[in-house]
């Protein structure tokens, strides 16, 4: 219920996308736009932590609960909002609970499901949900905003969110809260000097920043050779339908090597190289075929990279800390969307396409070379037990 309510909340999860619309629409300026875009990506990357963490002290469902309810005030606020303080206030806490299932169903997969190998499965069809809900909401948001108008889609939103809220209330079983930890330990203390999370940050991160620019990279390589905004329409339709295709049998197959105790690191340092050197070659193109197939050419890192994130993170959080580890890596996304943008844009302006592939490349390499002290950390340090369950 979990997987399947994270991707139809994903599928309505018009509110970042059709944002920037919002925004023209009431006549901010430019430099206004990125304001409120930057208030909510900050808001986003500043509430994995929080969520994750409250995973932890208050329990899996009524944190999500509780996120989701104040997800249902705070977009229709946004909807409504007209000035800029009011928009920038809104923005900011819509973006701490816009992607609050992230951490907290990581929390539940590790608490519940203890075989690796179903495990990875699961996650395989938790990225396989949400890639088809994002791939649904740029189709849907597009239809729906000419009936209902922009501010309807955050409506939707909103009650997309409500309705996950009562689900997970429902159907969730109530749990205590995780946070009694070993005497003498701290979640926070024990995340902060655990140099294996933060090397699989910084290689998420590296990896993520490409996943990123098929949202800003593509479209701003597009403008610049020249192509309408539906070249870049065809491009995500060509990689949804990509995502359609490979995701059944690479899903499987991870599955197999988690069964057979395979370590999860290699694999996440050859998705890192794919999803650089991948996306890289937009840098390269200039028709929208060309495109389109750097767009296609990522999408099996991009599958390997969560999945196989997700399995060492697994193995290095400690039971008492699962929801905030799982917050502070989930927190990677959001900095991605933050960080791609701004390289590309730097790139574009410094050195054209050539230098965007070159750094979006850097980027993957940079994170495959970081899988090895982490390969060396996880393979000699000490997987956490699970606690019993109740």
């Amino acid at each position: 219920m979990l997987v399947v309510g994270a991707g139809i909340l994903r599928a309505a999860g018009f509110a970042y996308p059709f944002l920037p619309y919002r925004l023209t629409e009431l006549h901010f300026s430019t430099p206004s736009v990125s304001l409120v875009l930057a208030l909510f990506g900050a808001g986003w990357l500043v509430g994995q932590v929080l969520l994750g963490r409250a995973a932890d002290a208050l329990g899996r469902r009524s944190t999500l609960v509780g996120a989701m309810l104040l997800a249902a005030i705070a977009l229709p606020l946004l909807a409504q909002a007209a000035t800029p303080l009011a928009v920038g206030a809104a923005a900011a806490v819509a973006g701490v609970v816009y992607d609050a299932p992230r951490p907290v169903i990581s929390a539940v997969l590790a608490d519940h499901v203890a075989d690796d190998a179903t495990r990875t499965r699961i996650n395989g069809w938790r990225h396989f949900a949400i890639n088809i809900g994002a791939a649904a909401t740029g189709a849907a948001g597009g239809l729906l905003a000419g009936t209902i108008g922009l501010a309807g889609l955050f409506w939707i939103n909103a009650a997309a969110c409500g309705a996950f809220a009562l689900a997970v209330w429902r159907f969730v079983p109530a749990d205590r809260p995780h946070s009694a930890a070993p005497a003498g330990a701290s979640s926070f203390r024990d995340a902060l000097r655990d140099i294996r999370l933060w090397l699989l940050w910084l290689i998420s991160l590296a990896a993520l920043i490409p996943v990123a620019g098929l949202f800003s990279i593509l479209p701003l390589l597009m403008t610049d050779a020249g192509l309408p905004a539906s070249a870049y329409g065809w491009t995500q339709v060509s990689s949804a339908c990509a995502v359609l295709v490979l995701s059944l049998p690479i899903n499987a197959w991870l599955a197999r090597r988690a069964a057979q105790g395979a370590s999860m690191v290699p694999l996440l340092a050859i998705s890192a190289l794919v999803l650089g050197v991948g996306i890289g070659t937009a840098g390269f193109a200039d028709s929208t075929l060309e495109y389109a197939a750097a767009a296609c050419t990522g999408i099996p890192g991009e599958i390997v990279t969560f999945v196989a994130a997700a399995a060492v993170l697994d193995r290095i959080a400690p039971p008492y800390a699962r929801g905030l580890y799982a917050g502070i890596w989930g927190s990677t996304l959001a900095a991605a969307v933050i960080c791609a943008p701004l390289l590309a844009g730097w790139a574009l302006a410094e050195g054209g396409p050539e230098f965007v592939a070159l750094t979006t490349t850097i980027c993957g390499l940079m994170g495959a070379a970081l899988c090895l002290p982490l390969a060396v950390l996880v393979r000699h340090g000490r997987p956490h037990a699970s606690l019993p369950q109740a």
